[in-house]
């Protein structure tokens, strides 16, 4: 698959899944250096960090209200230039 398949193929599972405009969970695991960058994907969104056992990562939850499965996708856009960023 490509990514452009990949893309509308996520796109249908999250409309299938989710309803916009509504709430929707992020979750990224990256160093602590990143963490910063993660935290401004998304604005007025409230966060919940959480440090890895060896204090080398950190998990990232991000709930907020996102208004279409458009909007949802440019946030894994951009989450994806971060580099080392995992998401879940």
């Amino acid at each position: 698959m490509n990514g452009k398949e990949q893309e509308h193929a996520f796109k249908e599972r999250l409309e299938g899944t989710h309803k916009f405009p509504g709430p929707y969970t992020f979750k990224f695991i990256v160093k602590h250096e990143q963490q910063k960058q993660v935290e401004e994907l998304v604005e007025n969104a409230e966060i919940r960090l959480k440090s890895s056992s060896g204090n080398k990562y950190v998990s990232v939850t991000i709930h907020a209200e996102m208004n279409t499965v458009d909007e949802v996708i440019g946030i894994y856009k951009r989450a994806k230039e971060i580099k080392g960023l995992i998401a879940l």
